[in-house]
């Protein structure tokens, strides 16, 4: 038996052993995160006996707000104010002396500061405590309310080609016997846009308390055609129309329902005319319209979800804008959707989305600001439709390993209440699939573009499997630097005022137009394929570049009103060039000019051959953005 070493009387005791720290517990120096707190350091003791003690807290009077103190967004304008002949403060409160026209340092007019509020007791003590007086508070209580003003000019100029059909009753070149006219064209708008957004809330780590936000729209735009009958319904018109137009594009209260944990997961409504995207690139419903939205997130944000229902508003013919004035449509959009984050690999965020659209417009019609019916179609049997549509999708886009993803993938089925060429109700059953997977090397990306939309195989069976969107708008392929998505082509022969594509849309759909016209499911569908690249060849400058062959799916509606026996798939190769400038290597600066090739292949020269037989179509695209 070994024996007892003894343990000497002022040892230490043995110190315990450090807590185990665990993933969520460890933090990183100089951060903070909500509900953990580092230990404090040891109490500091005072051992100067002459030193001043701080005055007991039945000092100070009860209400702090006897004494003005400026809060933290001011501090240093106050700070600079005092020290304002001090030379070695002039690094520091150089960006401090502005006005409200400088858009760079910290403004009121853009948020980087609260509005000054304040009772008429407050201001009192301020002027007493040499503080600059605010505005009395009225509606706005407390002093963390933020005004954010946006004002833009977007500027295009788009000179242009694509087959013009002859007037049935006149021409503008007596004795002119061909179908197609003479194909060139030129669109000009300028928009100018305002908005203003007032919160409530520091929205720097959550959201914002509550909301009100208003953008208003005022377009001028001018248009110039070598047919008649193309601006405007009667023949008697001049083949150039100049209009204007001014639309609310946003006017809603988002209201912060509550907090859901300590890192800000919430849940929030939003009411009135708002925009809602439902996929990563606009392949569906993307718009700007009358509706109420609960959104919110979970799992510190790697979950978010969105709940919408949608009346959709009456659009203006020629600038595209929201009409308030008109009568909403007897559309509406039901919308529900959940993302998640780093699924199903780290990088990639999935989508699933559930879309109904029930439309109840068969018993109107409607006619367009130029006199051209929009609803119902001038297709088939000319009567009115209504149809109930569900789409299911899956979204995703993000990134694996080093290569960027995205897509959409949507089913739509319901029923169409009255098909335009058999009079009878029918099923609705189409697809859709659309990816675009790229990757980058240093300064360029490289894109690959596919998609695929079905066709309606057999327009007189009761079964329509044509794809069609509710309101589409895609950045994809190209975007409106393409030729087949940024120019709209009338469908001559088969019926009046019908495009076979929709102007910033990429489906073949057949419709009267996208914004006013209705969804359309015996369609010819899409096949796209394509590559393309962009290059910033410097932080002022990039260069993108796209190349797509373009299909019909499915010719058989396509032949079923041209009466003809076979229609060729092939549309064509669509070229394109976009070069976008940023003087200021800033966003509130940026020019863009474009252009695009369309040469046709057999299908399209089947539906657009003329008698000068002309080989190419071209799309020129001038855009000037300035905004403050």
């Amino acid at each position: 038996m070994m024996p007892a070493v003894p343990v000497p009387v002022d040892a230490a005791p043995p110190e315990a052993a450090p807590p185990e720290t665990t993933p969520d517990d460890a933090i990183i120096d100089g951060r903070r995160r909500p509900g953990f707190n580092l230990p404090l350091p040891d109490k500091v003791t005072q051992d100067n006996k002459g030193a001043i003690q701080a005055p007991p807290p039945e000092a100070f009077p009860p209400d702090s707000y006897d004494y003005a103190v400026p809060d933290r967004w001011r501090l240093m304008k106050t700070l600079c104010g005092t020290l304002a002949g001090d030379p070695t403060t002039r690094g520091l409160c150089g960006p401090v002396g502005h006005t409200i026209r400088d858009p760079y340092h910290q403004n009121v007019l853009k948020g980087d500061r609260p509005l000054c509020i304040a009772t008429k007791e407050e201001n009192e003590r301020r002027k007493l405590a040499g503080i600059a007086r605010c505005a009395t508070p009225g509606l706005l209580h407390h002093d963390d309310w933020f005004l954010v003003v946006n004002l833009a000019s977007d500027t295009v100029i788009e000179p242009r080609s694509f087959p013009i059909p002859v007037g049935v009753q006149t021409t503008s070149r007596p004795g002119s016997l061909d179908v197609f006219g003479r194909s060139q064209s030129f669109v000009a708008a300028q928009t100018f846009l305002a908005g203003f957004d007032l919160f409530k809330g520091s929205t720097a780590y959550k959201p914002p308390e509550i909301e009100y936000k208003v953008q208003l729209a005022y377009q001028i735009n001018y248009a110039d055609v070598p047919e008649r009958r193309i601006l405007n319904v009667r023949p008697s018109r001049k083949n150039t129309r100049y209009d204007q137009f001014f639309g609310v594009q946003e006017a809603f209260i988002d209201y912060h329902i509550r907090n859901t944990s300590a890192r800000y997961d919430f849940d929030s409504i939003r009411i009135g005319i708002q925009p809602f995207q439902q996929d990563f690139r606009g392949f569906l419903f993307q718009d700007s319209q009358l509706g109420i939205r609960l959104f919110g997130n979970r799992d510190d944000n790697r979950w978010q979800y969105n709940l919408a229902a949608f009346r959709r508003l009456e659009k203006d013919t020629n600038s595209g804008l929201n009409s308030v004035t008109k009568r909403p449509r007897d559309d509406y959009v039901f919308a529900a959707n959940a993302y998640r984050q780093d699924f199903p690999v780290v990088g990639l965020t999935s989508e699933v989305s559930l879309t109904y659209n029930l439309n109840r417009e068969g018993g109107r019609i409607e006619v367009d600001t130029n006199g051209f019916p929009v609803r119902p179609a001038l297709l088939g049997d000319l009567r009115g439709r209504d149809y109930d549509i569900v789409y299911v999708g899956y979204s995703m886009d993000g990134h694996i390993g080093r290569i960027n993803l995205t897509g959409s993938f949507y089913g739509a089925f319901g029923e169409d209440r009255n098909s335009f060429f058999t009079s009878r109700a029918t099923e609705v059953r189409a697809f859709f699939a659309a990816v675009e997977p790229s990757i980058d090397l240093d300064w360029v990306r490289l894109r690959a573009s596919a998609l695929y939309a079905t066709g309606d195989k057999n327009p007189y069976d009761n079964r329509e499997t044509g794809f069609d969107a509710i309101f589409e708008n895609p950045v994809f392929a190209g975007a409106d630097t393409s030729y087949w998505i940024r120019q709209s082509i009338p469908f001559a022969g088969g019926g009046r005022a019908i495009g076979i594509n929709g102007r910033n849309g990429i489906l073949n759909s057949l419709r009267s137009s996208k914004e006013q016209g209705q969804s359309n499911f015996n369609n010819p569908g899409t096949i796209l394929a394509g590559v393309g690249f962009d290059a910033d060849v410097t932080p002022k400058f990039r260069l993108s570049g796209n190349l797509n062959h373009l299909w019909f799916e499915n010719t058989a509606t396509l032949q079923a009103l041209r009466s003809e026996g076979s229609i060729p798939r092939s549309i064509g190769y669509d070229a394109s060039l976009a070069a976008i400038v940023r003087p200021k290597a800033i966003q509130n600066v940026v020019f863009r000019l474009s252009g695009a090739v369309l040469q046709p292949s057999k299908g399209f020269k089947d539906l657009f051959t003329n008698s000068r037989r002309d080989g190419r179509y071209y799309s020129v695209l001038f855009n000037a953005i300035v905004s403050y």
